[in-house]
């Protein structure tokens, strides 16, 4: 009897343990309440989280160690079936480009210096957590390069652009389309001919702006819809096409729509987010920028940007107008670029040019205590993201010094040939050739994959989301596209090496929302960016909506990762509607694979208001 008892008492021990073991682990799942729902900016966050019944705003913060956990051990936590739709009032949603989030802040941005044109993102709590829906009456958009002269009037239903510059050629609402006829504020019979006029001030041999491949990487600043950056293209130049989100908000906007090169940005208090020394020319035309603030200090980041040599084309009343303000503007900006040791090389009618020194020899010259100063030897002239200006001139190196164009080879050489600057971060031009090797048969491999639904010219608009060297870009050299090749800033050190290459990019934080229109890219290719973003706490399902946001409907996302990464992110392409085509596969191995690398591809469909079209 007394052993009977003793086991009775041993079970009831057992039980009462299970039961408190489970009582504990209740507790602690109920601490970490997790739960998938986008929102959370970063796993670790702490502050305080509305109830996720709010289809803009709502979300549920996760624990990253118990995510890990369950990684390692290949469980995956429940996903949503559905992502809710934003509001269609979203349907142009910038997130850290939103005006009316300054105004819900109460932030007080200096206006006089564009502040409230420069990035200001959302904190965790304020995210969209939602799909960007397209405009109503969205189609698929008229493929390049029929669309450089016209767009569907739908997919940006804003026409106050053709009423407010109609006299000036920019562009024309024509029934169901709006048509770009090439001109411009400054150049009314078109930018073809107005970039032959160029062309022959400098007198290029054959009144070509490329001159031979020199002139290659161009900064448009102010660009409008971007014709001159359209017509730069068939002289074999790429350019940056930059303006702020401002009046005339959607000019950027018909820009990438049209398939030319151009991104949201403007010269206020932060450095571009591109490296020293990245184009040969920079261009302002009809110029209203006020370039003699804070001790020219816009003037000194155009001086930053510019390669040895390099030439800033420049149009205004002051240039050309004979009336006493604009004299005496004229005559204080003259002195200033004299003191930057900049030299006027033409000028004719409304225009003047003007070409930076190629060496250090004219800045030694000048008188003690002459203003600009030289910058301090301590300056990062490289770095970029979330830098402040400074109004002082960045020297040569002395490897830089008296070398025209950074000693860079002609386009079309330079895509392939090691930029001399590769030994400032450290890879040998043997890892370079290597590198763009990979990556001509990784590109081969991706459109092997698609090749049963990829049509021709149904890409146009490519991001690299973590760009590194610009193998993927250079890949992509034979067809009709153009590449935006993004750094992390982490990793910002190697976006000279795209420049250098003849390449556009820039530097970006895949934590924050990227500076550009919805539906704006046809591809977007994302290599290790996923696992990059979780070491470093942020939220993969925060960046897949935002990825969302940014492709066009039928596009395409190639992402390429670890084999955990991808199966997590595969539990999210139906709520995505990123179904309309899906592929994965194990790639060949090569010098850049990481362990157990997967490559997932898929497609966006086009829907509208929360509905899959046919």
């Amino acid at each position: 009897m007394k052993q009977k008892n003793e086991q009775i008492h041993t079970t009831r021990l057992l039980t009462y343990l299970l039961i408190g073991l489970i009582g504990v682990l209740g507790l602690v799942c109920l601490y970490y309440g997790s739960s998938v729902a986008p929102g959370s900016r970063r796993y670790d966050d702490t502050d305080s989280r509305l109830d996720g019944s709010d289809p803009v705003f709502g979300g549920f913060s996760r624990n990253r160690d118990l995510v890990d956990l369950l990684d390692e051990q290949g469980y995956y936590l429940e996903v949503p079936k559905s992502i809710p739709i934003c509001d269609m009032k979203y349907s142009e949603l910038i997130p850290c480009l939103d005006r009316n989030l300054i105004y819900q802040l109460k932030l007080k941005p200096n206006l006089t210096v564009m502040e409230h044109y420069e990035r200001h993102c959302p904190p965790p709590e304020r995210r969209y957590n939602c799909l960007i829906p397209p405009p109503k009456g969205y189609k698929i958009p008229i493929r390049w390069p029929v669309s450089r002269d016209e767009v569907w009037k739908a997919n940006i239903p804003h026409t106050h652009l053709a009423e407010e510059k109609s006299d000036q050629h920019w562009m024309v609402v024509d029934g169901e389309k709006i048509k770009f006829p090439g001109g411009g504020t400054h150049f009314h019979y078109g930018a073809d001919k107005y970039i032959i006029g160029l062309a022959q001030m400098l007198k290029f041999p054959g009144d070509k702006l490329n001159n031979g491949g020199h002139i290659r990487n161009v900064l448009d600043v102010g660009c409008g819809v971007a014709s001159f950056g359209a017509y730069l293209l068939h002289h074999d130049i790429i350019a940056m096409s930059l303006a702020p989100n401002d009046v005339h908000e959607n000019q950027i906007q018909f820009a990438l729509e049209r398939g030319i090169p151009s991104t949201l940005g403007v010269l206020g208090t932060k450095r571009l987010p591109y490296p020293s020394r990245s184009f040969e020319l920079a261009h302002c035309s009809r110029c209203r920028i006020d370039w003699l603030q804070r001790d020219g200090i816009l003037l000194l980041e155009l001086d930053r940007l510019l390669r040895p040599g390099g030439y800033f084309a420049y149009s205004s009343p002051e240039a050309y107008e004979q009336d006493p303000e604009n004299r005496k503007i004229w005559n204080a900006m003259y002195s200033l670029l004299k003191r930057m040791c900049w030299k006027v090389v033409a000028k004719r009618g409304q225009t003047v040019i003007w070409s930076k020194p190629l060496s250090n020899s004219c800045y030694l010259k000048r008188d003690p205590g002459t203003l600009p100063p030289l910058c301090n030897s301590s300056d990062d002239p490289d770095a970029s993201w979330n830098v402040s200006m400074k109004a002082c001139i960045t020297p040569y190196s002395a490897r830089m010094h008296k070398e025209r164009w950074s000693g860079l080879l002609p386009w079309p050489q330079r895509l392939t040939a090691a930029p001399p600057r590769l030994e400032e971060i450290g890879v040998s031009s043997e890892e370079f050739h290597e590198d763009t090797k990979i990556w001509h048969f990784r590109v081969i491999e991706y459109w092997k994959q698609m090749k049963s639904v990829i049509q021709k010219n149904s890409i146009r608009n490519v991001m690299d989301m973590n760009s590194n060297l610009g193998g993927f870009a250079t890949a992509l050299k034979d067809k009709d596209v153009w590449v935006m090749n993004v750094a992390s800033v982490k990793m910002s050190a190697r976006l000279k090496i795209i420049y250098d290459r003849g390449l556009i990019g820039t530097v970006h934080d895949w934590c924050e929302a990227f500076s550009t229109y919805p539906r704006t890219y046809d591809l977007l290719h994302a290599w290790a960016v996923f696992s990059e973003i979780k070491e470093r706490g942020c939220s993969p399902e925060d960046l897949l909506i935002e990825m969302d946001r940014i492709l066009r409907p039928d596009g395409f996302v190639i992402i390429r990762d670890k084999h955990s990464v991808i199966n997590y992110i595969q539990k999210f392409i139906t709520a995505l509607r990123w179904d309309g085509w899906l592929s994965e596969v194990e790639p060949r191995t090569d010098a850049l694979s990481g362990a157990e690398e997967r490559v997932l591809i898929a497609r966006k469909k086009l829907w509208t208001d929360g509905f899959m079209t046919i």
